[in-house]
Order: structure tokens, then C-alpha cells, then sequence
């Protein structure tokens, strides 16, 4: 399987705002998340510590 690169937050966000603002169709948006990077920043989020019990 081949390494994905690093996700990119702007291009992400960019992604996102066409969606919002009607510019892409969902299908193409999903895609291009994919191509982004969201599983993997969203995966590195999810492990990352909240910080919520930090003192």
C-alpha cells in the first residue's frame, strides 16, 4: 500500500468552503477530502490527548 502524504488543513478548509458555498458537488468534495488527507488528520486528532485533564 502506498504512503499517504501529510493532510493538508488549508486545502481541507478549501474543500470544505466549495461544498458550503455550492462551487463542488458532494461526490467531487468527498474525493477530494480523501485525496486531502481527512482520515488522516482526523485519525491523528482522535489521538492526540484532549488536554481536558491536564493540571
Amino acid at each position: 500500500m502506498e504512503p499517504h502524504a501529510a493532510p493538508d488543513p488549508a486545502k481541507l478548509l478549501a474543500d470544505w468552503m466549495e461544498w458550503e458555498t455550492g462551487e463542488t458537488t458532494p461526490g467531487r468534495v468527498m474525493s477530494n477530502l480523501k485525496t486531502h488527507g481527512l482520515r488522516v488528520l482526523l485519525e491523528q486528532l482522535v489521538a492526540e490527548p484532549s488536554g481536558s485533564d491536564a493540571g
